[in-house]
Formats: C-alpha cells, structure tokens, sequence
C-alpha cells in the first residue's frame, strides 16, 4: 500500500512539473516583454516630440516591418492572440496536433514579440497583453511536446488553457482575473477539470512576475469614495453606450477583415498597411500623443488628476485607430486599447453629468469594464480585472453594473463577440484542415493527472 500511494505521489509531482516550468518560464518572459514594450512605447513619443512631421516616415516603415514579419515567418501571430488560444483549444486532438503547433510554437512567439514592438514603435494602438496570452500559450505547448515518452501524460488542452491563464495573471498581475478568464473567455468545459493547473500555473506566473517587477497594481490605487445614487444611474447610460460602441467596432474589424480576404498578392495588402500608418500618423499630429500606444498612460492620468475631461473625439478617433492598427495584419492586442477607450467615455459621461473626483474616476473605470465587455463578452472577466488592477473592491456592485448593461446592450448588436468572430475564422479558413471538436462530453475530457489526446 505504501509502495502504491509513494508511486501515485512521485506520478502526481512529475505530471505538475510542466505546469510549475511553464508558469515560471511565464512569468519571467512577460516582465522582460512588459519592459521592450514599454521601452517600444517610449520610443514613439521621442519621435513626436522630435518632430510630428516624423511619424509620417516611421510609422509607414515600422508598420510596414510588423506585417512582413508575420507575414513571412508566422501567419498565426497576426493580431491580438487570443482566438489563437481559442482555436488550438479547440484543435487539441490527435489529429490535429501539427496544426495547433502552427498556432502555438516558440517561432510564433518571437515573431509576436518582434511585430508588435514594431507597431508599437509606429505609434500603433495596440496592446501586449492578448499576445502575452498567445505567447504563454506557447510556452507551456512547447513544454509539453518536450517532455520525454517515459514521462506521464499530460492534458494538451489543460496546458494550453493553463498558459492562457498564467499569461493574462502576468501581464496585468491580475491572478484571479487569469483564472475568472479562463473559466469564462476560454474553458467550455468544468473547472473542475482543470482547476488545480491553472490555480498552479497562476500562483507561480504571478510569483515570477513580482518578484523581478515588485508588488504592484496595473493602474495604482485611484480615490473613488464610495458610489452614490447620482453615480450609479450615470453608470447605466455610459456601459450601455460602451457595449454598443465595442459591439459596432468587432463588426467593423470583422468586416475588415472579411473584405481584405479579397486581396491577391502582397500589393494591395502592402498599401492598407502604408494607408493605416499614414492615418495613424494624422491623427497622432491632430490629437495628440495620446492618440498613440496602449493608452495606458492616458488611463493613469484620467484617475489620478484632477483634470478629468478628454477631447469629445479621441475615444472616437482611438476606436478607429484601433481596428486600423487591429486590421494591418500585425500582431497586437485589444485589451489595454479597449480599456483606454471606456476610460474616455466614462470621461466623458463624467463631464456631462457633472461628476467630479472619485464619482468621476468610478465613471471612468466603469467605462473600461464596460467597452472591455462589450468586445469580449465577459462581463466577470472585465469587472474583476479592473478591481485588481485598482484594488478598489468598495466599487465592485457599480463595475459589475457595468459589465452586465454593456453585454445586455452589445448582444443586440452583435450575437458573437470579436474573439469568437476571428476563432471562427481560424478554424474555417486558416486552419481548412482541421478537425474541430464542437461538443465535449466533460466525462471524456480527464483530471490533470490524465491526458485527454494521446
């Protein structure tokens, strides 16, 4: 009996052991990514500040660099990452295993990292944070396909969703968002399944990630006080108008991307890429800087001054940029820009309703929660990740407000949300080879302990 459960134990440290590598592998790979895209970021602003008239040639150049690097190395690392994860998910059979390695392997993760700091060098609108989830995705796939044939089996797909997971808890330093995501954003199947690897691979990612970057909160500690009536029938109007808003620009980049389909040749697609980065270039010298980036920076100074009005165009202006900058074919996400944007219409309702200090800054953040919403459809996901991100739990009732009326009115306008739009495309067009797996009886689909592809 002893030699039995010493078996079962030394079995059950060796089937964690991939989870504990490739969440720390995450962790350190996110801060040293958080950084060369921050540094990325910085760099463009040296460049208006140099001279607007600038971006006109480094934007164009830098975007330009982005595509072709996709383009030719990996087709998979276009765009945000996350419809990515969703599809391999999804492919993670047998069958289907050479495909899931198109969109998921060490080449598409350098590439990821490579393209979007090109982008974010042109001053494109674009976030690191859906690649890092493509790119930790990455990471616990290829260590799973290197552990050796005498080492236990191990679940694909818990590994795959594990690292989508620990990625998100790592760029944001949200772990309980990491795992609220997962659950909801990606898992079709119980937690109960899958719970103690991601639990596992969230701790580590966000352990690693402290301890090189120190404790710290995304977006600091913003004074909201405490929500009064006034304030919390402002939310209603303003996630409301966010998930519209974010409904109407994932149709606009589907449709986008629908009517680029139709190019032939390199040509065509070469001169969208010039045309975005001349527009992005534009509307950078009209607006201003803040025009550019994830807009995180934007989002800090909304809430931690005391000046809370924005220009009544730039979420507008920024919405456009973003499904332009989304739609080049480069690789760059949609979490931090979609924040930056609800963080300007919350602005704006603010100003409109006469909210001033900490009711303005709940406005604001309820209008991240809800354009966040109103693009993935994951009212809990975005709630909770921006309560992490401001450890501010006194204003969860008015977030969770937010997040429910921004998917109430977004579905009306758009039934799929933007992620579930492009995992389609992968599945059908990208990847016409593949064999999907549209139902999943949870008693076919195993433990941690167990694997569910061999």
């Amino acid at each position: 009996m002893a030699a039995i459960r010493q078996s079962k134990v030394r079995q059950n440290v060796l089937q964690a052991t991939p989870f504990v590598v490739g969440a720390l592998l995450t962790g350190l790979f996110s801060v040293g990514y958080a950084k060369l895209f921050g540094l990325a970021e910085e760099a463009s602003l040296g460049v208006y500040a140099a001279g607007k008239w600038l971006l006109f040639i480094v934007s164009p150049v830098c975007f330009i660099i982005a595509w072709l690097l996709v383009r030719r190395f990996a087709p998979p690392a276009a765009g945000s990452g996350i419809p990515q994860v969703m599809a391999a998910m999804e492919l993670a059979t047998p069958a289907n295993n050479h495909l899931v390695d198109r969109l998921l392997s060490i080449r598409v993760a350098l590439v990821k990292v490579l393209s979007t700091m090109f982008m974010a060098l042109g001053g494109g609108i674009i976030g690191r944070e859906g690649p890092t989830i493509q790119i930790s995705g990455s990471i616990f796939r290829t260590v799973n396909r290197l552990l050796p044939e005498s080492w236990p089996r191990v679940s694909k797909r818990n590994m795959i969703v594990t690292g989508a997971a620990a990625g998100l808890a790592a760029a944001f330093n949200t772990p309980l968002g990491g795992i609220v995501f997962a659950v909801e954003e990606l898992a079709k199947i119980h937690i109960s399944y899958f719970k103690t690897a991601i639990f596992t691979g969230v701790i580590i990612a966000g352990l690693a990630a402290q301890g090189l970057l120190g404790p710290y909160l995304y977006l600091g500690y913003p004074d909201v006080g405490s929500a009064d009536a006034a304030t919390i029938l402002a939310v209603v109007p303003t996630a409301a108008l966010c998930g519209l808003l974010a409904a109407f620009m994932g149709v606009g980049v589907v449709r986008v991307l629908a009517w680029k389909r139709k190019f032939h040749g390199w040509a065509p697609q070469a001169a969208y890429v010039v045309f975005c980065a001349l527009a992005i270039a534009a509307c950078a010298c009209m607006v201003g800087p803040n025009m550019m980036g994830s807009g995180k920076t934007g989002m800090t100074q909304l809430l931690f001054s005391n000046n809370k009005s924005v220009a009544p165009a730039l979420p507008f202006i920024r919405i456009a940029g973003a499904m332009l900058c989304f739609t080049t074919g480069g690789a760059g996400g949609i979490f931090a820009p979609a924040l930056a944007i609800g963080s300007g219409i919350g602005a704006l309702a603010a100003q409109i309703s006469q909210q001033v200090g900490a009711h303005a800054n709940i406005l604001i953040l309820s209008g991240m929660v809800a354009f966040l919403t109103g693009i993935t459809r994951s009212p809990f996901t975005s709630a909770i990740l921006v309560l992490e991100m401001t450890d501010r739990h006194g204003i969860v009732f008015p977030l969770m407000l937010a997040g429910l009326t921004a998917n109430l009115f977004a579905t009306p306008a758009d039934k799929t949300s933007l992620y579930d739009h492009l995992k389609s495309n992968y599945l059908t067009d990208v990847l016409p080879a593949a064999t999907p797996i549209a139902d999943i009886d949870p008693e076919d689909v195993p433990l941690m302990e167990e694997a569910d592809e061999d």
